[in-house]
């Protein structure tokens, strides 16, 4: 394997649009860079991962996944537990774990990682036997994650309109949780299983996790009242999720929840089929991801 091979994953439907323009600047940085850069583009759902192992089996050290969460995650299948590290170009719609990485949301200066950059090796989530990297979620924001998968616009003005119309709906459910062994039992509207500290677009569900301390960011979250929607909000987007009284963050390693009747969820973003049992661990140090080489940003 040769350090001056690199292979970039696209999937043009990430995001709001593509541009033809990207692939041209991707072969001058290369060149620049004296890289010899291989680019596919995806097909279909689950490719991304399939390139991605296929990549790593032909030498490629440094895979890139340009696209948004989704992509990462199934690039990510690909690569982990493997000595190939993960790099990203965020062009998704909420580019969540990009924005907790502190990887440079413009192209350029994204492509500029492919000369100065480290590694880190980053923990990843393991759901019911599928691979999560940033934040996965029961209850609400799975089954918007469903409805958004399939009728709405992609954005954050999409996704807001759909999170208006479906709020009202949606109810707190029950949830009975072991984790690590302890016995749990809360009412939530939400329960986030945060690997990073995002959602997405800088809307921090647990502002102060870690991809690197070993353990899972669990957070119940309940339903919070129309009139205090705002100063919700306002907390979730200025990293102040942990002063709110409608959210309890709880850290673990191994968590199962069990349910009387399927609830939706969604991994990374990726609206899943329902579910009634739900095992989560933490699988540490087990992806190598590209960051900024900045040793101030903490992964």
């Amino acid at each position: 394997m040769t350090e001056n091979k690199v292979f970039f994953i696209v999937n043009k439907y990430s995001g709001t649009g593509f541009q033809d323009a990207l692939e041209g600047r991707i072969i001058d940085t290369c060149a620049r860079f004296n890289i010899e850069g291989t680019i596919e583009y995806t097909q279909h759902k689950g490719h991304a991962a399939e390139l991605a192992r296929q990549a790593v089996a032909d030498g490629f050290r440094r895979v890139f996944a340009i696209g948004g969460d989704g992509t990462v995650n199934e690039v990510a299948q690909g690569l982990v537990h493997t000595s190939a590290a993960m790099g990203i170009l965020p062009k998704g719609s909420g580019n969540g774990l990009a924005r907790h990485l502190h990887i440079p949301l413009k192209t350029q200066q994204a492509l500029e990682l492919l000369d100065k950059h480290r590694i880190i090796k980053m923990d990843t989530m393991v759901i019911n036997d599928h691979i999560s990297v940033n934040v996965s979620g029961i209850g609400f924001d799975g089954h918007v994650a469903g409805k958004f998968g399939k009728d709405g616009k992609r954005g954050l003005i999409g996704y807001g309109k759909l999170v208006i119309r479906e709020f009202l709906r949606f109810k707190e459910f029950p949830v009975e949780m072991s984790l690590d062994g302890k016995l749990l039992k809360r009412k939530s509207f939400i329960l986030a299983l945060a690997n990073s500290s995002q959602f997405g677009n800088n809307a921090k569900i647990s502002p102060f996790a870690s991809v690197c301390d070993e353990l899972i960011d669990v957070c119940f979250i309940k339903k919070v009242p129309v009139s205090q929607a705002v100063g919700f909000a306002q907390k979730m987007f200025t990293g102040k999720m942990n002063k709110s009284s409608f959210v309890e963050t709880l850290q673990g390693k191994s968590i199962n929840i069990q349910f009387n009747t399927p609830m939706p969820y969604h991994i990374d973003g990726e609206s899943m089929e329902p579910a009634t049992n739900f095992n989560v661990t933490i699988s540490p140090a087990s992806l190598k991801v590209i960051v900024p080489d900045d040793p101030r940003l903490k992964p």
